[in-house]
């Protein structure tokens, strides 16, 4: 299996100083600050990041589970909500898919969309936090 790699730099103190997060694969560099992390400043965050990569890992694994019980899907949209609390911590990931598939009822959907959210590859790696689930079908 592949090896991903991330970076990051920080140069400064906690409120003054700036960084830049980079995807491994180039697809991505961007900056962060204090403001940005906890306030509402421009740039993005390490949280920002988590919320992606479990919407993105989420629907992948969801769209791998309803393909292996029979169904196409035609599209899954995930949004993640990281929430950040006191410490700091991540307190709650609330996650919202909403998948169009031909054929799957509600209650398919809502057994499919909870074995995504407990075996997905990031959800397991981020276990600490609890991770809340929405799923719709629409057609």
């Amino acid at each position: 299996m592949a090896v991903r790699t991330s970076s990051a730099e920080w140069k400064g103190t906690l409120k003054e100083g700036a960084g830049t997060m980079k995807l491994g694969s180039g697809a991505y560099e961007g900056p962060f600050t204090y403001a940005s992390r906890f306030e509402s400043g421009q740039g993005t965050n390490p949280e920002e990041l988590i919320g992606a990569a479990q919407a993105g890992c989420f629907s992948m694994f969801l769209a791998a589970l309803l393909t292996s019980a029979g169904f196409a899907p035609t599209r899954i949209v995930t949004t993640a909500r990281v929430h950040l609390g006191e410490g700091p911590a991540i307190t709650l990931i609330e996650l919202n898919t909403r998948a169009e598939v031909p054929g799957l009822t509600e209650a398919g959907l809502k057994q499919h969309a909870e074995a995504a959210k407990k075996n997905c590859p990031v959800s397991k790696a981020l276990a600490g936090p609890e991770i809340q689930l929405q799923a719709q079908l629409v057609k």
